[in-house]
């Protein structure tokens, strides 16, 4: 059985909202690594096996950003993507969400990895 998870499937953008609400009340507490790909600095792992606490996306007539939260009773860490472009989804065969890869008008790609339940 391969571990290689196909992070293929696209979120509409009208339904990005609706989406990140839903993701923060499956999955708050569950622990995830957050890592940013083609940045100018390179790739770089932000976060390693920490509590999600929420994802909270704004409109773009709102601010155009998705601010991921970490932490366990309070934040204590969160990475914020400006203006997201594109948000995909990857999945264990039974249908559990494993990944996350959302990138931003500058071409950066954040990755969120989930870890199994």
């Amino acid at each position: 059985m391969s571990s290689k998870i196909e992070i293929n499937k696209s979120i509409p953008n009208d339904r990005w909202g609706e989406f990140f609400d839903q993701f923060s009340d499956g999955n708050r507490g569950r622990h995830v690594s957050i890592e940013i790909i083609g940045s100018e600095v390179g790739d770089a792992e932000l976060i390693k096996d920490a509590p999600l606490m929420a994802m909270v996306y704004d409109r773009p007539n709102k601010g155009d950003d998705l601010v991921i939260e970490i932490g366990r009773d309070e934040v204590t860490y969160a990475h914020t993507i400006d203006s997201p472009q594109e948000v995909l989804t990857g999945q264990s065969e039974s249908g559990e969400m494993l990944a996350l890869s959302i990138s931003d008008a500058a071409g950066t790609r954040t990755l969120i990895k989930l870890q199994a339940s």
